[in-house]
């Protein structure tokens, strides 16, 4: 039986990324918590999607 990774967590992801900015927790904890949360599968949907970050007003 194949596993299906749950799908991505924004909400996971956003939380992982401001703990590491509040300097709460280690760069290598981040990281894992960040693909633990699925963000490798939103980058590669992104671009599949052909996104394209806009420019900073």
């Amino acid at each position: 039986m194949p596993f299906d990774a749950p799908l991505p967590d924004l909400d996971k992801i956003r939380t992982a990324w401001e703990a590491w900015e509040r300097g709460e927790e280690q760069p290598g904890k981040t990281l894992s918590n960040l693909k633990t949360a699925g963000l490798d599968e939103v980058i590669r949907q992104l671009v599949a999607a052909g996104w394209a970050p806009s420019p900073r007003a």
